[in-house]
């Protein structure tokens, strides 16, 4: 079986999964589960929307995350200089396992749970600021600045440097085409703050996350200890990565829980419920609809389809969380479910290092709103809300709300 580079007008393409992303999945799961698409950019890709397919490729060796492997003129990514590239999201083992055994070190789930107390902190110091005015903007006032005060005290950089770094994340999560020099000045802003304050934190280590992995680069003899590069990429990811899904999860998961009032109602009600909800919502409308893009090393068959060596793969974890193969009534809400392997925060050996965080943090993020903000609700009409125009990032422009 062969699937056409041109979209088939029976079959849901690329404008289909911007405009109405659940039906379009639904669509290609029964249709074309493996299928060659054109995206934005003008490159094919291959997408794969089936859950027993896309959990076994998340963890298959000859899918390769080196961009090496990637066929001429078939993929282009953003481009990033060395400083911030030598990320665990362009590698493969051996690298990557040698990388993520040395941040698996300082990322430990007992320095996380420390965090909680300062998390709190600002969740209540956000809300103390929007409580008082009856409706905010809970992207911008609350889903926003959040994740990056949460970054900030983990990396240890300083109060006084967090609104650059929100200003730099912003212009590469979001590049304006008509303006490139923004992300150009973010990526040089960030390099040269990430430098800084490495330099610094070697000199007056802290009990911060970056200065153990100062300590685990400087520390670390022989061939496992961090290059330069690889260390100043690392503390770039956790800030990158950390911020954009936790801001859409957030965003995202607010909005489930108004669109559903019961399942709203229950979780006021038993904030135990919280653990359960946070899994529920990653997966019935999760930050990254697709995994980052892989390349097979060699001709590799999914499916009914053999997809050529070098060509680019997307793995769609949006679609795989919402396949009736995976757990009954699937496209529901339901905060009770007490089994949900959803495959939102990845499966296999690139499985999200920050998961624990960024659950905790959702947590907290969301039984902390719902207790102070009594009688949440849309301040505009549903059909008013808008999303970011990505395929790889599904997250809200603004969510505002009155209370």
């Amino acid at each position: 079986m062969t699937i056409p580079l041109h979209d088939d007008p029976a079959v849901p393409g690329v404008a289909d999964l911007l405009q109405d992303p659940h039906t379009a999945w639904a669509g290609l799961r029964e249709h074309a589960p493996v299928r060659r698409l054109t995206g934005p950019d003008g490159l094919p890709f291959w997408l794969v929307t089936r859950h027993p397919e896309v959990r076994a490729l998340l963890a298959d060796s000859r899918l390769s995350l080196d961009r090496g492997n990637a066929k001429p003129g078939n993929y282009r990514g953003f481009s990033l200089p060395p400083a911030l590239d030598a990320n665990l999201l362009n590698m493969d083992p051996p690298d990557h396992t040698r990388i993520r055994r040395l941040v698996s070190q300082a990322f430990t789930p007992r320095r996380i749970e420390r965090l909680r107390g300062s998390v709190q902190r600002t969740a209540d110091e956000l809300l103390d600021a929007i409580a008082p005015l009856g409706r905010a903007d809970l992207i911008a006032d609350y889903a926003g600045p959040f994740p990056i005060a949460v970054i900030c005290d983990l990396l240890g950089v300083a109060a006084e440097d967090r609104h650059d770094f929100r200003a730099w994340t912003d212009a590469l999560v979001a590049p304006d085409p008509d303006r490139p020099e923004q992300a150009r000045a973010a990526v040089a802003g960030l390099t040269g703050y990430f430098t800084a304050l490495i330099a610094r934190k070697r000199a007056e280590p802290g009990e911060d996350l970056l200065s153990a992995l100062i300590a685990a680069r400087d520390e670390e003899g022989g061939p496992g200890r961090l290059t330069e590069d690889e260390l100043t990429s690392l503390a770039f990811l956790i800030l990158f990565a950390g911020y954009e899904n936790t801001v859409h999860l957030i965003g995202n998961g607010v909005l489930a829980l108004l669109d559903h009032p019961e399942q709203l109602d229950a979780l006021r009600r038993d904030p135990s419920l919280v653990a359960a909800a946070v899994e529920e919502l990653a997966r019935f409308d999760g930050p990254a609809p697709l995994a980052i893009r892989r390349f097979p090393t060699e001709d590799i068959r999914i499916g009914d389809v053999v997809v050529p060596a070098g060509e680019t793969v997307l793995l769609a974890l949006g679609s795989a969380n919402r396949d009736p193969a995976l757990l009954d009534r699937p496209d529901e809400l339901d905060l009770h479910r007490t089994e949900n392997p959803h495959l939102a925060l990845g499966h296999g050996i690139h499985y999200c290092l920050g998961a624990p965080l960024a659950r905790m943090e959702t947590a907290v993020a969301l039984t902390t709103l719902l207790r102070r903000l009594p009688a949440l609700a849309l301040d505009v009409p549903r059909e008013d809300l808008r999303r970011r125009p990505s395929l790889r990032a599904r997250g809200l422009l603004a969510l505002p709300v009155r209370y």
